[in-house]
């Protein structure tokens, strides 16, 4: 009984140790973002930037932190879409500052509303899953103080974040 006991002890460790799996680590697990790129509408090839950007999301009032806020020397931006809705409704915002007065947001303000359905898509045990975008549709109100003067869709389904999906030309 004594010789058996330490082979059955050394099994057990071997099963267990054998049985033990390497971690898993996440590479490539995020959600994409909704690229957009900004162009001259003069000249449609031309990307052209957007003075003191600042996008807020409407629903949380809250500013964009994909990229710097009030950038200057930007011509496309990654911003996230909402996962638990079918749509989000962005404030891009040109010449944004803070009145000295009321601290109130000054420039110019248009209101963007970008439509979707969401797939989810399992990457790996590590990653979990992921919210691809389909069907993308952007609707701006119309008015002649839209300082957004056109909007074109390049790609309808998000699956990454490595194209612009959406131009805007002002």
């Amino acid at each position: 009984m004594k010789k058996i006991l330490p082979i059955a002890l050394i099994t057990a460790m071997l099963v267990y140790v054998s049985s033990c799996e390497k971690d898993d680590i996440c590479v490539e697990g995020d959600t994409p973002l909704l690229v957009v790129g900004f162009y001259d509408i003069e000249d449609t090839t031309a990307t052209k930037e957007v003075p003191s950007l600042r996008i807020k999301e409407v629903i949380l009032d809250e500013s964009v932190n994909t990229f710097t806020d009030r950038s200057d020397n930007l011509d496309s931006i990654g911003i996230p879409l909402r996962g638990d809705a079918i749509s989000t409704q962005f404030a891009f915002i040109t010449n944004s500052a803070d009145d000295g007065e009321t601290g109130e947001e000054i420039g110019s303000i248009d209101t963007l509303t970008v439509s979707y359905t969401t797939n989810e898509a399992f990457v790996s045990r590590a990653c979990g899953f992921v919210i691809n975008y389909e069907g993308v549709s952007v609707t701006l109100p119309e008015s002649a103080e839209n300082w957004i003067q056109d909007i074109r869709i390049v790609q309808q389904n998000i699956e990454n974040s490595n194209n612009v999906h959406v131009k805007i030309f002002h």
